[in-house]
């Protein structure tokens, strides 16, 4: 694969795991283009950022930053101001401005049932961890893939903090104001609404927004073509 190209870094959200991007990474490299997944903590968005930030000055090659859910919070703190990252890419991920927490952008419109979904646990540092109840998650995060797959997926769910949820953006500018960008969404996402999408993405300039009809919340794994189609424009 051709070092002139930029790397592909994928950052999964919260209720998922890096190998959510597997069908989307094997179409990546298909057409030439090398990935990472990378394995967000989902401890806060500060140290998480950190993190990711440490990925990609270790690739030392440029970056298409691209990020799921909750890892959209973690990829607009991680790229300001950083030049390695060429371009931004949010799938079904929030792309927040200063001060914005997750919770807080998910209530902007209505449409989100997580809130119903979660259940929570305490952490022995102090505060809650939460997760989509296993009876839940299908119809919550993954509704239009198949039912064992589902299973799986909520088997091997990473949880996230409360902190993480609600802790908001600490830079000065989000990175979507200074590089450019994509959105891809699904019509029928209960995690993050498709109206919250499309006010993200007209906010942040989009480069093209692309919406799939029937689509969940989990959409590399339903629809790892069109979300490959649209982080290889970002590449472009």
């Amino acid at each position: 694969m051709s070092n002139d190209r930029p790397v592909i870094v994928l950052v999964h959200g919260a209720f998922a795991e890096s190998a959510s991007w597997n069908r989307v990474i094997r179409r990546l490299n298909d057409r030439g283009h090398d990935a990472v997944a990378a394995g967000n903590p989902l401890r806060g968005v500060p140290g998480d950022a950190a993190y990711v930030r440490d990925v990609i000055a270790g690739l030392n090659r440029p970056v298409v930053l691209a990020a799921h859910s909750y890892g959209g919070m973690v990829i607009t703190e991680a790229a300001s101001g950083n030049p390695a990252v060429q371009s931004l890419v949010y799938i079904a991920g929030f792309a927040p401005d200063r001060d914005e927490t997750a919770f807080q952008l998910s209530e902007k419109f209505e449409g989100s049932t997580l809130g119903a979904a979660l259940e929570s646990y305490p952490l022995t540092e102090g505060g809650n961890d939460l997760r989509i109840a296993s009876d839940k998650f299908h119809a919550q995060f993954c509704a239009d893939v198949g039912a064992d797959e589902a299973a799986l997926m909520a088997a091997t769910q990473r949880p996230v903090t409360e902190r993480a949820l609600t802790g908001p953006l600490t830079v000065d500018e989000p990175a979507w104001r200074e590089k450019p960008s994509w959105f891809i969404l699904g019509s029928d996402d209960r995690n993050i609404p498709a109206a919250l999408m499309h006010f993200m993405a007209d906010r942040a300039g989009s480069r093209g927004t692309r919406e799939i009809p029937g689509a969940s919340h989990a959409i590399a794994v339903s629809q790892p073509d069109a979300v490959a189609d649209t982080v290889l424009e970002a590449c472009a």
